[in-house]
This record gives structure tokens, sequence and C-alpha cells, in this order.
């Protein structure tokens, strides 16, 4: 169990951001051979295999992946907010050599002459651009057709967390985030297999959701102005449609009612979704999606508003209503 204790100044700074790089990383430890990855990732982690057996530029990537839990922060950058990879992995290119030797120094000591820890101390340049090589090589083979998808739903998941915090406060961001987080003020505590303790001080908090993070669980602690924490995000089905279970569609109230592809858009607004988020979920045209929400927000059971250039949707109190009562799902639970 990691346990974090979070002061007034880091809660009220806390933040959110999206890592692309964090988010290879934890589907690189789902797609280890002992693992046996839940069903919407059963079709990817066949290909992600491939590319990790297959492409030999990988190696320093699954070196690190098999190496000690705990590894410099330069090996996995904290996140920047970056959209795109590539970003990220200039920082690792990027990284000066006596922050490689620093790191090694407070990480691996006494393993200096293991062959994958020599390479960053006898060249601390090179090493670092072979591993940002091999993440790029694993991230074009394994997840570049899936980052379009994936990016709208951790952006989604963004919009919805800092809707949560502003509206409801920090408790509420919190006590929401995941089954395996629990927020017991002032310490969050976070389930993994080892046990450590910080305290925040005068760090802020920084919420990375990921839309891998079944693989594991990903925090950073040597930041001396940032601690920063993975979280999963929702909507992972979007890598795969599982198909209906026999017999569903006549327990489905709400689906004999709307019908089917209407009563799955509505399940879909915990939060504000875009339409294209909503069709990534849900694997539907964005036309058809887009069909539906126009009849339910005709119908004041869902409402929309426009932030940038994109138009989010969100349930109205009567589409909250009609969910409880139809369905017994506690939207405004799901909301926090």
């Amino acid at each position: 169990m990691i346990r974090i204790e979070l002061d007034e100044a880091a809660l009220g700074a806390t933040r959110i951001a999206i890592s692309p790089l964090w988010d290879a990383f934890c589907s690189m430890h789902l797609a280890r051979a002992h693992r046996v990855p839940s069903w919407p990732y059963e079709a990817w982690v066949v290909r992600a295999r491939e590319v990790l057996k297959e492409d030999d530029r990988t190696r320093p990537l699954r070196l690190l992946s098999e190496g000690p839990t705990g590894f410099p922060d330069f090996l996995l950058p904290k996140p920047i907010g970056a959209s795109s990879v590539e970003a990220e992995l200039d920082l690792i290119r990027a990284t000066p050599a006596g922050v490689v030797r620093a790191g090694i120094a407070e990480h691996y000591a006494g393993l200096e002459d293991h062959p994958y820890v020599r390479p960053y101390l006898d060249d601390p340049e090179a090493a670092c651009g072979s591993l940002a090589d091999a993440y790029a090589a694993y991230w074009d083979g394994a997840l570049a057709q899936h980052w379009p998808t994936m990016r709208r739903l951790v952006e989604d998941e963004v919009l919805i967390r800092a809707r949560t915090f502003a509206t409801v406060g920090i408790d509420a961001l919190f006590a929401g985030l995941e089954a395996r987080a629990r927020w017991t003020p002032p310490v969050l505590e976070l389930t993994k297999h080892i046990d450590a303790e910080y305290r925040a001080g005068e760090r802020r908090l920084l919420l990375v959701p990921l839309v891998f993070a079944e693989g594991c669980r990903l925090y950073s602690t040597d930041d001396p102005e940032v601690m920063a924490v993975s979280f999963q995000a929702r909507g992972a089905a979007a890598l795969r449609d599982r198909p209906v279970e026999p017999g569903a569609e006549s327990a489905d109230r709400l689906g004999l009612l709307l019908g089917r592809g209407r009563a799955s858009v509505l399940r879909q607004l915990g939060g504000p979704l875009t339409t294209a988020g909503i069709a990534d979920r849900l694997g539907l045209a964005q036309s058809t999606v887009s069909e539906h929400l126009s009849v339910l927000a005709d119908a004041d059971v869902v409402t929309r508003h426009r932030v940038g250039r994109s138009v989010y949707y969100q349930l109205t109190d009567t589409g909250r209503a009609l969910l409880a009562l139809l369905s017994g799902e506690d939207v405004l639970r799901a909301v926090s």
C-alpha cells in the first residue's frame, strides 16, 4: 500500500494531465507473458506481444520492465500534459548526464555493473537515446493506431475530473477516483504490492488518467515540486466492443423504451462527453451517435454546451431520473 499525506497547499494545487508515455509503459506491463488482460485488451495484447518479441529495438524497454520496481524519473519522465508521445521522448533524449548518474546512484546502488544499468553510466546520452528509440518502436507497433481513441478518452477524463474538482471539491474528486484508491483525509491510499509512505509537503499533486492503468500503478516522487499518480480512465471498452450477453436485451428496460443504441448513448453520459468520445466508447459511427443525441436533446434528456471548438453533452435532471428509474443507475454518484 502506498500512502500519500496531502496538506492543504498540495490539495489546492492538484492538477490533471495526460501522458501518452505513461500509458505506453503500463500497456507494456499488461502485455507481459504472464499477464491475463481483461476483455477490453484481449485483441490488442496479441499485437503488442508480437512487437515486444519481434522488434529488437524494444530491448531496452523490455529490460526496464523486467528490472527493479523503482526506477529514476528520467526513464519515464513526469507528465507534461503533452498530446504527442514525441514530446515526451524528446525529454528522455535530452536528459543531462549528471541527472542520469544521480538517478542511477539513488535507485540502483550496488547494481552499477548490471548489464542493464552499466550503459547509462558509460554513455548516458547514447543509452537515453536507445531507450527513447525503444519507446518509439513499441508505440508505433502497438499503440499509434489506437492513440486517437485513447486521446479522446483521457481528455474526456480530464474534463470530467476538473469539473468535479471545481464544482464539488477535492473530496468528491478522490472519492470517485477508482476502486484501487481510497481517500481518508488527509491521506490518499493507493493499492500496490509494495509499502511506502510519502508527505507531499509543498509539492502539488498531479493526477494522470491512463487507458492502460490495468497494467500497473505508476507514481512519481523524485521531483521536488510535483508528485504524480496514475489512475484508470473510463471507457477502455472503446478498444474493443464486447458482444451483448444472450438475454440481456429482455432485461434492459431502458433499451426497450428508447432502443438499444439510444440507451447505450445515454448510459455513457455520467459526465460531459463529445460525440466522438461517445462513438469511441461504443464503437459506433459518429453520425449514428449524433442522431441519437439530437433526439435525446429534443426530449430534454441531455443538454449540450460548447467548450472551444468542441460540443459536450451531459444529462439533464430528467435524464438522470430516467436512468435511475429504469436502470437503477445512480448517475450523481458516478459523476463524482
